[in-house]
């Protein structure tokens, strides 16, 4: 019998899509999973494995570093245009990015990680050695989000941090939510930028950062961080136990979370929540849930979580696909009340109905953006 040694990536998309954010063809939210449309000649060999979404642009990287956007690049945030900016009609796919060379052989270095503000990105490209230390920023920021200076408000090229990170260092984590970015570096600091009016920038920080700076008073080792709308969250390694939340406590964001978190497998934030998976397969979470944006009662073990602004999409541990929160694009699915899907969670995907040898690669959840990657059983030879 032959067997489908080729898979091929597909990626699936729904929710918000008025500035063609999904990447479907067209500019109309969907409340179904539709397949995500590549530039012809640059569709990806690689399943897309992260996700990074602005309030009206995403960004794709693929598991062999390649990066990929869609959506509004009238800011910049999407770099430099691959199609004229007066298209008509646009063409409302994902385009292949157009990224500076940093490989020896004077070709675009790997993507490592991904990152995005409301109108602008983050990424991390490696060096000729192998290693994050490329750190670049694309797209508008009016309170520091480039981290380029106080001066660079706007800019459509991608443009490197200059000195950042530290020498020595790469960058082990990278996060950022409406106005603020974070990195950790392998050394165990945490770097950031942007608005830190809130203190989500460290306690000795209450105003604009516009170029990256050290985050005080964390007493470990960093490991990973995730950022909400007005606060960050720090983690040491998941055997330590340690953590730390910094910025505003709407919600309860701080004053309710609980003393130590051991034994995490991945950590998440929304706009104003937060989500710890543990090790067991359950879901810790706490903070705002006005539309149903924290963990239901009677949720099954997951495998993988993604956090979006005001809604969550994860992977069970038997293959399926589940989103709950604020669902008004229908990035949750097509049955909301309200325009929420509360106390629930609606089913979006499912490894039951993929072909016989395909499988649910990661999950992707933006501003009411959903998004599943999927390797697709291909033929052999293809």
């Amino acid at each position: 019998m032959a067997t489908n040694a080729n898979p091929v990536p597909v990626l699936y998309a729904l929710g918000s899509n008025g500035a063609g954010q999904l990447g479907i063809g067209h500019d109309q939210d969907v409340s179904i999973p539709r397949q995500v449309l590549f530039q012809t000649g640059a569709e990806p060999v690689a399943p897309i494995v992260k996700v990074a979404a602005g309030g009206n642009h995403t960004l794709l990287l693929a598991r062999n570093g390649k990066l990929y956007w869609a959506g509004d690049c009238s800011t910049g945030a999407c770099g430099p245009l691959a199609r004229p900016q007066n298209a008509n009609p646009p063409p409302f796919i994902v385009q292949d990015a157009v990224l500076p060379a940093h490989g020896e052989d004077g070709s675009a270095a790997t993507v490592q990680f991904i990152a995005a503000t409301w109108e602008s990105s983050v990424i991390t490209q490696c060096d000729p050695d192998g290693r994050a230390t490329v750190v670049s920023t694309f797209g508008t920021g009016h309170k520091g989000e480039l981290g380029q200076g106080q001066f660079i408000i706007r800019t459509p090229a991608i443009t490197r941090i200059k000195d950042f990170p530290t020498p020595g260092t790469e960058i082990v984590d990278l996060s950022a939510c409406m106005g603020h970015v974070v990195a950790v570096l392998s050394n165990g600091e945490v770097w950031g930028w942007g608005n830190g009016r809130k203190g989500q920038l460290g306690l000795n920080i209450d105003g604009v950062v516009y170029e990256p700076e050290r985050i005080e008073g964390i007493d470990f080792e960093a490991a990973r961080a995730v950022c909400g709308r007005e606060f960050t969250m720090v983690f040491g390694r998941p055997e330590s136990g340690k953590f730390l939340i910094l910025g505003a406590d709407k919600a309860g964001i701080k004053s309710s979370a609980p003393t130590q978190i051991t034994g995490w497998r991945d950590v998440g934030a929304s706009w104003g929540g937060a989500y710890i998976l543990q090790d067991d397969g359950v879901l810790l979470s706490w903070g705002k849930d006005d539309h149903g944006q924290l963990a239901p009662p009677g949720l099954p073990k997951l495998a993988n979580i993604s956090v979006g602004s005001e809604h969550v999409v994860a992977i069970t541990a038997a293959g399926d696909v589940l989103s709950w929160g604020w669902g008004e694009h229908g990035n949750c699915g097509p049955q909301v009340e309200n325009n929420d899907v509360k106390g629930r969670w609606n089913t979006i995907a499912s490894k039951k109905y993929i072909p016989l040898g395909s499988e649910i690669i990661a999950t992707g959840a933006g501003c009411a953006t959903s998004w599943i990657s999927i390797e697709m059983a291909g033929q052999p030879g293809t």
